[in-house]
């Protein structure tokens, strides 16, 4: 028997055989590099959304960092009071300063209506202990309108040279003394409307000289007084006539002169411009700011100025009630 004939047959089954391994072999290869995506991918995934999660967390921080700091700086909101309230108040607060300051004084050394006027003028952007230190020299140069008006300007701005701003200041004292000598008869007149007819002069100074030399009530504007009868809810106003209109309304006439030094004794010993002593004000269960500025008690302490804090005043020659000590000189300052 020949057995040639089935030998084709054998080789094309040995063929198919073949082509399936390849294509068994082709389809696990897919098979494991599908499995390894598979297993790869939440890797991937895992890593984007961390970074997705990192991204909103430092977000979620700034947000939380940028609401804590606005809080910080917005100011507190206040609850509207009743006027009769805020008026009794107001004057209780008058009643206290006068009980913590009973020796409150203009810190201007003078003794005549035209030295405080000059000094008066020349406190503007300075300090009145730097005006009290300046001032000695100056009035022994020029102790009458007459001879501030005949001075050289050249040798008054020298004499007020520390002051600051001594050329503006020289021309103001020159035109002041000249109105003074040639209007008034070389008197310093007691009236505001005529006051404030002088150059260099405007309400706060007038009213400084009213109420200090010529006992008429007025109130002080100064950049003290303005911040603290905001603070204690007394006005809104910026404007310093604005404020001075305000204030006058809540206190009798008697009383502005000395209202007005307490507060400002108030606003240079305890209540300053940038960090108010809260912690070591007795008026703080009255005032409506309360918490502005430092209230640890100790460290409030440390914020206090001139007599309270134990440091000299503001005039070299203070009154004799005065409980602190004088300013120096200014070659020993």
């Amino acid at each position: 028997m020949k057995e040639t004939p089935a030998k084709p047959a054998v080789k094309k089954a040995v063929a198919k055989k073949a082509v399936a391994r390849k294509a068994a072999t082709r389809t696990a290869e897919k098979t494991a590099a599908a499995r390894t995506a598979v297993e790869k991918a939440p890797v991937k995934k895992s890593a984007t959304a961390k970074k997705a999660t990192t991204k909103t967390a430092a977000a979620k921080t700034a947000a939380k960092t940028t609401a804590k700091t606005s809080v910080k700086k917005a100011a507190p909101a206040r609850k509207p009071e009743p006027r009769v309230a805020m008026v009794r108040r107001a004057r209780r607060i008058n009643r206290e300063l006068a009980e913590l300051y009973p020796y409150a004084h203009p810190e201007l050394d003078f003794t005549n209506p035209f030295e405080l006027l000059v000094a008066t003028v020349l406190s503007a952007q300075t300090t009145d202990l730097r005006v009290n230190q300046t001032t000695p020299r100056l009035f022994a140069a020029c102790p009458t309108p007459e001879d501030m008006a005949a001075i050289p300007p050249e040798q008054l701005e020298e004499l007020i040279r520390p002051t600051g701003f001594f050329r503006a200041k020289a021309k103001s004292l020159i035109g002041l003394s000249t109105a003074l000598r040639d209007r008034f008869g070389g008197e310093v007149p007691g009236r505001l409307e005529d006051l404030v007819t002088l150059p260099g002069v405007g309400r706060k100074t007038a009213n400084v000289v009213l109420g200090n030399a010529f006992g008429v009530p007025g109130i002080t504007v100064d950049t003290h007084f303005g911040r603290l009868a905001r603070r204690f809810g007394w006005t809104t106003a910026q404007d310093a006539e604005k404020v001075e209109a305000d204030v006058a309304e809540i206190f009798p006439k008697s009383e502005w002169t000395m209202l007005s030094h307490r507060v400002v004794f108030h606003g240079r010993r305890v209540c300053h411009s940038r960090k108010p002593a809260c912690g070591a004000c007795p008026i703080a269960p009255l005032c409506p700011s309360y918490g502005e500025g430092e209230t640890d008690p100790e460290k409030a302490k440390k914020l206090l100025k001139y007599e309270l804090g134990g440091q000299p005043g503001q005039r070299l020659k203070p009154p004799a009630d005065y409980p602190g000590q004088p300013a120096r000189p200014l070659a020993a300052s």
